[in-house]
């Protein structure tokens, strides 16, 4: 079966290699393919730090799992006490 990619091969010195592995690492790529890939299309990388804005939002990304946990668990315990209740084991509310 024929692979739809091709290879291309490219000369470069051991410091060039050396300084493009370094740059593909600080862009936050492990596959070297990937990265020449995007460079050779786009141009560039954008590699944007956002650890601060993490950071600030980590806080809000617990509260609202702990929200989202709290719902889940009402949901679950509200569906057991109406197939308990479909079942004769709760008096009904009428």
């Amino acid at each position: 079966m024929a692979s739809d990619k091709v290879r291309i091969f490219v000369k470069m010195t051991p410091e060039e290699k050396s300084r493009i592995r370094e740059r593909m690492s600080e862009a936050g790529f492990k596959n070297l393919s990937a990265y020449v890939r995007k460079m050779l299309l786009n141009g560039y990388v954008i590699n944007l730090d956002l650890s601060d804005v993490k950071e600030v939002l980590r806080p809000v990304w617990i509260k609202q799992n702990k929200s989202d946990k709290e719902y889940a668990r009402y949901i679950s315990s509200s569906e057991q006490a109406c197939r308990q209740k479909d079942r004769g084991f709760l008096p009904s509310s009428d």
